[in-house]
């Protein structure tokens, strides 16, 4: 008995397949997730750890702030977005260490 071949249309899935493996492996998994969608920038909680995102024309709800220039997480898991989940602002925009 002869193992059946593959059709054309299931040897083009499995090399449409391979192919897209392949160039995720390729590129290392580079996908990164936005930590806000567009039209919206990160705040933070004061003197917590938390975070949001707002609508870009409005300003932060109380209790929450800008991320301090230069130090903003725009990738989950970037720098500052590990940075900012042990160190936060005080009520004075000073950084200190989160609870």
């Amino acid at each position: 008995m002869s193992t059946p071949r593959p059709s054309t249309a299931q040897g083009f899935a499995l090399a449409a397949v391979t192919a897209v493996a392949a160039a995720w492996v390729l590129t290392g998994c580079a996908y990164e997730e936005d930590i806000c969608s567009s039209g919206e920038y990160p705040v933070m909680t004061v003197g917590a750890s938390g975070s949001a995102c707002v609508p870009n024309e409005e300003q932060p709800p109380e209790g929450y702030v800008r991320y301090p220039e230069g130090k903003v997480p725009l990738k989950v898991d970037d720098k500052w977005d590990v940075y900012w989940n042990t160190h936060t602002l005080d009520k004075d925009g000073k950084i200190i260490d989160a609870p």
